[in-house]
């Protein structure tokens, strides 16, 4: 697996709060939900890269998948 890029981002509190609200709905982490969020425009727009792999999966990666 590649290792994810690391972005801080700054949000306005609401914009936050209402994407950390979807998130929750959504059985999501906020930065999950963003990622979910970008995906989709990109896709929309016809930018995501083909080489774009796909979404983190969900919860915690078994110990033999882990580099502890």
């Amino acid at each position: 697996m590649t290792e994810r890029k690391k972005v801080l981002l700054r949000l306005d509190p609401a914009v936050h709060d209402a994407v950390a609200r979807w998130a929750n709905d959504e059985l999501r982490s906020t930065n999950a939900q963003i990622e979910f969020m970008l995906r989709r425009a990109l896709a929309e727009a016809g930018r995501l890269p083909d080489a774009a792999g796909g979404p983190a999966k969900r919860g915690r990666p078994r110990k033999e998948e882990r580099a502890d």
